[in-house]
């Protein structure tokens, strides 16, 4: 099943097709999908591409990422609007950040409350829950501070992680034969509900990221270095220090790493990447890294 600008957007939802197609997932997923890419509710009748216009979304974009949810099937042309796709991963990254995860926590410390007094399994629960979640901020900011342009990935370190908690709570969560148990089982399965929950939506948010959003990131800064290749009488000379932050970023290292190295300020090295960018017309790592190897700056013959 796929959507056009032309479908109405409640019909996506919530219409003949989407119950067809299976209503509860579809309606889970477009609400999911709506929601980060900052569509407003109250569509009425109206189309996908009408309520994408009103609300300053680039329905290609919308529409690209909603098929492939639904369908996982990665399209052969993209046609992607960089800063709405930016805009969509903000906002995936903070609602996980900043509420599916301390959901789970909350629910997981409520259960607690209710546990026998004499086990320590559950503060070891937590304390690996909140392990678990700073590998998670960690991957998140990783993925920023690079631009969203890094391939290597944690994604199975994460997902066996989150399989682990799991066992760990249904096999050894200590419970209790009294009338608190009740309402500590309750929080317990809750959390267990939401922990499945946000490992679907991760793994469907991985899955988009390495599909579509780098594939389009990496098009789009590839057009950028043939432009600059072909403008290149136009362009600013690089200094000598821009040329050797140049050289780190296509070698990974990020602005904190290159500013230890090169003994400068994290300020001055993001400096002289916005003059980099300026004259280049190159704003991303992976269109740097790409300039680099095609102007020698990097050889990738060398290990």
């Amino acid at each position: 099943m796929t959507f056009k600008p032309n479908d109405k957007i409640y019909d996506m939802m919530c219409g003949k097709r989407a119950v067809e197609f299976g209503q509860s997932s579809v309606e889970e997923q477009v609400l999911q999908l709506m929601n980060r890419f900052g569509i407003s509710l109250g569509v009425g009748d109206k189309t996908i591409a009408t309520i994408c216009a009103e609300q300053k979304v680039d329905c290609n974009t919308f529409l690209t990422i909603v098929n492939y949810a639904l369908n996982r099937e990665i399209p052969t042309q993209l046609d992607i609007h960089i800063p709405t796709l930016h805009r969509y991963l903000e906002n995936a990254h903070t609602y996980f950040l900043k509420f599916q995860l301390p959901r789970i926590r909350q629910e997981l410390l409520e259960a607690i409350n209710l546990a026998p007094n004499d086990s320590r399994v559950p503060l070891m629960i937590i304390q690996f829950f909140d392990e678990y979640a700073q590998e998670i901020k960690a991957h998140i900011d990783h993925e920023t501070e690079h631009s969203y342009e890094q391939h290597a990935r944690d994604d199975e370190h994460i997902a066996n992680k989150a399989h682990e908690l799991k066992a760990l709570i249904i096999k050894y969560y200590p419970s209790q034969s009294n009338d608190s148990n009740i309402e500590q089982m309750r929080m317990i399965y809750a959390a267990l509900h939401d922990l499945r929950h946000f490992e679907n939506e991760l793994s469907l948010h991985c899955a988009i990221e390495d599909n579509i959003m780098l594939p389009a990131i990496l098009k789009e800064t590839k057009d950028q270095c043939s432009k600059s290749s072909e403008n290149d009488d136009k362009i600013e000379t690089l200094s000598a220090r821009e040329i050797e932050v140049i050289q780190y970023v296509a070698n990974g290292l990020s602005n904190k790493e290159i500013a230890d190295t090169m003994c400068l300020s994290t300020h001055t090295v993001m400096s002289h990447r916005k003059n980099i960018a300026r004259k280049l017309d190159i704003h991303s790592t992976a269109g740097l890294t790409i300039y680099a190897i095609v102007n020698g700056i990097v050889d990738i013959t060398k290990e």
